[in-house]
């Protein structure tokens, strides 16, 4: 191991604190993580979850995690519409695959479906501006292009706010991509690993527990 990754994996356990603080791996079927290695071309996911309230987990892969925004009404394909991403805690890469019943008694229960996911690349970095994805996220702006099977094309995050009050937007840049009558949060429910349905997964995690 590297210099490099060695510090790479201490800062990925670092960041994890806050994800291992809130959740008992003796209950949850949540992955531990710690395992994955950052790969060539990092990877977005959106999950679908049903905790308190219904909700899209959007995360990116970023220095060895998943940085991560709760989406209340989802992303949305029309450039016209900015939708509110409250930050999470990081997530380790593995849960870039959950799907699952989270537990009654733990932080976050509820049902959960990979909704959509894929690579994404860096359009800050492609346009020259010398940012990696860690310095345009301390700077507060994150342009992205994804290639989902449901969401596709330029993406910003926007920062709003500081420390506790930190609030960001996610906004559909007006590309190719765009389209305004499209609502694939409403049109396209199922998981892209499984094909289940957020239902689905709560009646199966029922009949499993007969």
């Amino acid at each position: 191991m590297t210099n490099r990754e060695s510090q790479v994996e201490v800062n990925q356990q670092e960041r994890l604190k806050e994800y291992y603080s809130k959740r008992n791996f003796e209950k949850t079927s949540e992955p531990k993580g710690g395992e994955i290695k950052s790969s060539e071309k990092p990877i977005f996911v959106i999950q679908k979850h049903d905790a308190s309230s219904l909700h899209y987990d959007f995360r990116l892969e970023i220095d060895g995690v998943l940085k991560s925004w709760a989406v209340p009404k989802g992303p949305s394909t029309d450039p016209g519409i900015k939708r509110l991403a409250l930050p999470t805690e990081d997530h380790p890469l593995e849960y870039a695959d959950f799907e699952g019943v989270i537990p009654e008694d733990e932080y976050g229960a509820g049902p959960v479906i990979v909704w959509d996911t894929g690579p994404y690349r860096n359009m800050r970095e492609e346009k020259g501006e010398g940012l990696g994805m860690a310095d345009a996220y301390e700077d507060g702006k994150l342009e992205i292009w994804l290639e989902g099977q449901k969401i596709s094309g330029g993406y910003a995050l926007i920062r709003t706010g500081s420390a506790d009050d930190a609030r960001w937007l996610l906004i559909k840049m007006n590309d190719e991509k765009a389209d305004a009558r499209r609502n694939p949060t409403s049109t396209e429910p199922q998981s892209v690993l499984s094909g289940r349905t957020l239902e689905e997964v709560k009646e199966e995690k029922g009949k499993n527990s007969e």
